[in-house]
């Protein structure tokens, strides 16, 4: 063996062997010793943890109505980005059909996510405030004065307000990986459906959406990962408060180890963050594959 073709061999496995290496150190270690770790009772500081079997997943699940609504909470982000990827899909298909100023609206809808989450948090809640704030003025100025709520201490709305914040953020990252998918379509294939007669519609529903099914998926992997995920808009702007009310459910976990010093908890509670990501992630899937069955 000559000396290219051996550092030609060692070149390869350090490419191969060094991803796998920080893989198992940085992924799959902390995974299974994260699940090995609800099944204990520990504090975070002491050197000893007691082995205390199924008992944090009973607590969880049975005795702990503030999770639940944590939950409930991450839900209502999670629902609000889904209604609004139809919306997102159709604001790429716009910017796709070369109308003017579609570059100048791509850079304006990417800028928020580009944007440190802390220094938007902390923009929106100048913005929400009922002293001063913006939104409060201008629907004075409109005079809406029966729209003017206390945005951030009112439980019935303050998810809402937040989930807005999220949504002004993440959206154009959507509408630029809707753009992407859009921009791999063949154009000949458009071109020639559209010499066939179909229309605008049919071309969308029978051309774009088959042929954009992974970027679907992913972005709808994106949503329930970054819904369950959620944490720096609801800790800046309003830590959760009024009291659990805009708590999320990774919010809550963190408080349970940070705050009440019980990392078995929160470890149990990282779990199922991780198993209802794959549960949701997969019915999504099955849902997009069945009804792109439905459209061949």
């Amino acid at each position: 063996m000559n000396i290219n073709s051996r550092n030609r061999n060692i070149f390869i496995f350090v490419s191969l062997v060094l991803p796998v290496v920080l893989f198992l150190l940085i992924v799959v270690y902390p995974s299974l010793d994260l699940f090995r770790m609800s099944f204990v009772s520990w504090d975070g500081v002491s050197k000893t943890q007691e082995f205390i079997g199924l008992a944090n997943y009973k607590t969880m699940i049975f005795d702990s109505p503030d999770l639940w609504k944590s939950l409930r909470n991450t839900g209502i982000y999670f629902f609000i980005h889904l209604l609004f990827i139809p919306i997102e899909l159709f604001v790429a298909v716009l910017l796709d059909s070369k109308i003017k100023g579609a570059k100048i609206f791509k850079s304006i809808s990417f800028m928020p996510y580009i944007i440190n989450g802390v220094a938007i948090a902390y923009a929106f809640s100048y913005f929400y405030s009922p002293y001063g704030g913006a939104l409060n003025e201008i629907l004075e100025s409109l005079h809406l004065e029966g729209l003017i709520h206390n945005w951030l201490s009112d439980p019935k709305v303050v998810n809402l307000s937040l989930a807005t914040v999220s949504l002004w953020r993440y959206s154009g990252l959507h509408i630029i990986l809707f753009l992407a998918g859009l921009q791999s379509i063949p154009k000949d294939i458009i071109e020639a459906a559209t010499i066939d007669g179909a229309n605008f519609m049919n071309r969308f529903r029978y051309i774009t959406i088959p042929s954009m099914t992974l970027v679907i998926d992913f972005v709808l992997f994106a949503n329930v990962r970054g819904a369950m995920q959620m944490f720096d808009i609801p800790f800046v702007i309003t830590g959760g408060g009024p009291g659990y009310a805009s708590t999320t459910f990774t919010l809550y976990s963190l408080k349970t180890a940070f705050n009440f010093n019980n990392f078995g908890m929160a470890s149990t509670m990282g779990v199922a963050v991780f198993v209802i990501i794959i549960v949701v992630a997969l019915i999504q899937n099955k849902i997009v594959k069945m009804a792109r069955g439905k459209n061949t």
